[in-house]
């Protein structure tokens, strides 16, 4: 899924050309080209599929050659996830009707690509054997107020590498609330990444959503494409489908511990960059003096000099500068629309 336009982290991030097709880490890659590379020796290009929107597919196959054209497929309007979800299986099971998929988000950040192959691969094999779904759970470190929450069943199998069933998913907490389910020990953060075979995942859009099921069976043609997608029922794959799969027993997790980010804030970039001995964390050839607790990212400017800065976010690209206390990041988006 790659379609968001990341207005949270403007100025590097616009709306056209959102973060999944930048290197904000300074790594060399974008996230969504990490986000293909972590998935090597378990899925082949030719297998990888990328919803977005039509602006973006031209960056997509730029930075993602390998991916066959015919797999890149152009959202018309913004529906939600649950929409962009069952066009992908949809398509994916009229390809292969034995299939098993992994759905993840483009932007988000995993530091250990090597655990998350092993967890994904548990989580293929239970799938292939078994008509269930799996939701990754990432094992909270902090009572995070920005995650939906998966609440886990009691009893956890004696295999670690199968899944638990889901109790129930729980909306984004307060610090109270979060730090409530931090003590509790059986609650993860939803990653917002799903494992399932694609006879599943169909069936369970047609019991559950049955109007957007009837909507992807008319979407035969591109004109159709342009004419139904728009139409359909915007809602997130989590209240489509996950929740009533999961009253009804049929949702599973396994808990990871992959170093997983949504990065969806100059915070979370802040979390996963190298600091310095003062808190600073910098892309660029940024140069710091007394400055502490900063982020930094100006990948584009030749040099870089800041001063006696402390807590705040400084960002450079093309023509647009952000200078923002870390504090007030959430007026970011504001910000960029005056």
């Amino acid at each position: 899924m790659a379609g968001g336009i990341g207005s949270r982290f403007w100025p590097l991030s616009t709306p056209e050309f959102p973060k999944q097709f930048i290197d904000i880490l300074g790594c060399g890659r974008t996230l969504i080209q990490l986000t293909v590379d972590r998935f090597k020796g378990l899925c082949p290009m030719e297998r990888f599929w990328v919803v977005t929107n039509a602006a973006y597919v031209d960056i997509v196959r730029k930075q993602l050659p390998d991916i066959p054209v015919s797999h890149i497929l152009a959202e018309p309007a913004a529906r939600n996830t649950a929409p962009c979800i069952a066009w992908a299986c949809w398509r994916i099971k009229g390809e292969d009707p034995e299939a098993n998929v992994v759905v993840t988000p483009a932007d988000a950040v995993v530091m250990d690509p090597e655990e998350f192959r092993r967890i994904i691969g548990n989580a293929l094999a239970f799938t292939a054997r078994h008509d269930s779904i799996v939701t990754i759970g990432i094992k909270p470190s902090r009572p995070e107020t920005g995650y939906g929450y998966i609440e886990v069943g009691p009893d956890s199998p004696a295999d670690p590498s199968l899944p638990t069933v889901v109790q129930s998913f729980k909306e984004k907490p307060s610090r109270d609330v979060a730090e409530r389910y931090l003590q509790a020990g059986n609650y993860l953060w939803n990653a917002g990444i799903f494992v399932w075979n694609v006879r599943t995942i169909t069936a369970a859009i047609g019991t559950y959503k049955p109007n957007i099921a009837a909507d992807m069976e008319r979407m035969r043609t591109p004109a159709d494409v342009q004419t139904v997608f728009p139409q359909c029922e915007k809602i997130s794959i989590d209240y489509a489908v996950m929740e009533p799969a999961a009253a009804a027993g049929k949702v599973y997790t396994l808990p990871a511990d992959f170093g997983w980010s949504d990065l969806g804030n100059w915070a979370s970039l802040h979390d996963k960059l190298p600091k310095d001995s003062t808190g600073n964390a910098a892309v660029g050839r940024v140069n710091l003096y007394e400055c502490s607790n900063c982020v930094v990212h100006a990948e584009d400017a030749s040099k870089v000099v800041l001063q006696g800065l402390d807590g705040y976010i400084v960002s450079a690209k093309g023509d647009r500068l952000l200078v923002c206390r870390r504090s007030e990041e959430q007026r970011i988006k504001e910000f960029s629309q005056q």
